[in-house]
């Protein structure tokens, strides 16, 4: 029986199912798809605001205790356009569906989503300041033990991030070397033959678990260290300073983007508590400090409590508070590792603190076949037409997206050795 032609719009749709099953990482955040643009396709720049949640603080007592509703929101810009272009022959669209996606678009795909994904996990350097590792007594970086990770879904316990359905996205490396080290540890013998036949942990540890060849290695910058280990980069330069900017003496050295900090004597909070954790607070530095820089851009923001705060019991906590108090004039800037040093940037997170975001892109007319499909939060856009000059046929296959971390505090960098 002969082959049926296959249609744009069945291709369409099949690069999609591809797109979204070819990578692990974007499988597992959540992807969104704006249908304001289904009509007349969106434009590179256009952007979405998404609310974040409110915070409140609880009162004690029968006296009224009224606060704002302090709206907070954060913008998604869809600034991001890639495609896959390629040539193909009638005669290949004669084959069948499934022919056709081995040969032709599960490579296009591949490609597409591994681009797709490596992009999204730069929110990772920039805007995930939730950091755990096993340390040598130097301060050098070490493959992860189990208590490593029992420790990243503590740090989300206190982050009050969902329990359900957190996931592990690991380097392929620290997958090899994290089933080496946990095989058997407690495990049910199902756990270990499926370990043992996929070469991959499955459930484990409170996670799923995945592996990905897009997960950041991070370089820490050549600041001149010392303490012991000898991770102390410098000083803060006045008291009670709050936000997103720290004034600091000079760092020698500098510091690169994606640097974990903390500040001596400055706690993280509970963020539905404000009570403190006992833990130093951890920052991520968002933009590059020259060598001899005095300041330092940093997510989360420093809030302390308010006036006549009780870090044990929350008693005057603010809304939004993330740390018990302010760092001192002169409280040393630790970083989590050592100058000059490179590690791998696993991520434990839940779903909902990554979102993906996806728009309809112009349908334009003139072509020899368009289609744009939409599926599973996923929009793509495939043009088929042909080109006079070599006298072949072209195929694009587009995606328009934007990508947030709209709650990083759920998410936690796991540091592996190089």
């Amino acid at each position: 029986m002969a082959n049926t032609l296959l249609t744009i719009s069945m291709i369409t749709l099949e690069a999609i199912r591809l797109f979204i099953n070819s990578n692990e990482f974007i499988q597992h955040i959540d992807r969104q798809y704006d249908d304001s643009f289904a009509q007349t396709g969106a434009k590179i720049g256009q952007s979405l605001r998404i609310r974040l949640p409110n915070d409140f603080v609880v009162a004690t007592g029968p006296a009224l205790s009224a606060q704002d509703t302090a709206e907070q929101s954060i913008t998604l810009p869809l600034a991001t356009q890639k495609h896959v272009d390629v040539s193909y022959s009638t005669v290949d669209r004669t084959m069948s569906l499934d022919n056709f996606s081995r040969r032709v678009l599960a490579p296009m795909v591949n490609n597409l989503a591994g681009a797709v994904a490596a992009d999204v996990m730069t929110g990772v350097e920039a805007g995930v300041s939730n950091f755990t590792a096993n340390l040598d007594a130097s301060g050098a970086v070490l493959t992860p033990l189990a208590g490593t990770w029992l420790n990243a879904g503590a740090i989300l316990d206190l982050k009050s991030a969902p329990r359900k359905n957190r996931k592990l996205i690991l380097d392929p490396l620290t997958m090899a070397r994290t089933v080496t080290s946990l095989t058997g540890l407690f495990n049910p013998s199902r756990a270990i033959s499926a370990q043992y036949e996929s070469g991959q942990m499955q459930e484990a540890l409170g996670f799923d678990w995945f592996s990905d060849q897009t997960v950041i290695k991070h370089l820490t910058s050549s600041y001149t260290g010392t303490g012991a280990p000898a991770t102390i980069a410098g000083t803060v330069l006045g008291a009670s300073q709050t936000g997103l900017q720290i004034v600091t003496n000079a760092i020698a050295g500098g510091l690169n983007i994606g640097e974990i900090i903390t500040f001596a004597g400055v706690n993280a909070v509970n963020r539905v508590t404000k009570q403190t954790t006992g833990q130093l607070s951890q920052h991520v530095v968002t933009s590059a400090v020259a060598p001899g820089g005095t300041l330092i851009n940093i997510y989360p923001a420093i809030i302390p409590g308010g006036v006549g705060y009780v870090p044990t019991s929350g008693l005057n906590g603010v809304q939004y508070q993330t740390v018990d108090v302010s760092p001192a004039n002169g409280a040393n800037i630790s970083v989590a590792t050592l100058a000059a040093s490179t590690y791998r940037k696993n991520i434990a997170y839940a779903p909902e603190a990554i979102t993906l975001a996806t728009a309809d892109l112009e349908t334009p007319r003139g072509v020899h076949e368009v289609a744009r499909e939409e599926f599973d939060g996923i929009s793509m856009r495939m043009i088929s037409d042909y080109i006079i000059a070599t006298d072949q046929m072209v195929t694009r296959l587009d995606v328009l997206y934007g990508f947030v971390f709209i709650r990083p505090e759920w998410c936690v960098a796991v540091g592996d050795a190089v």
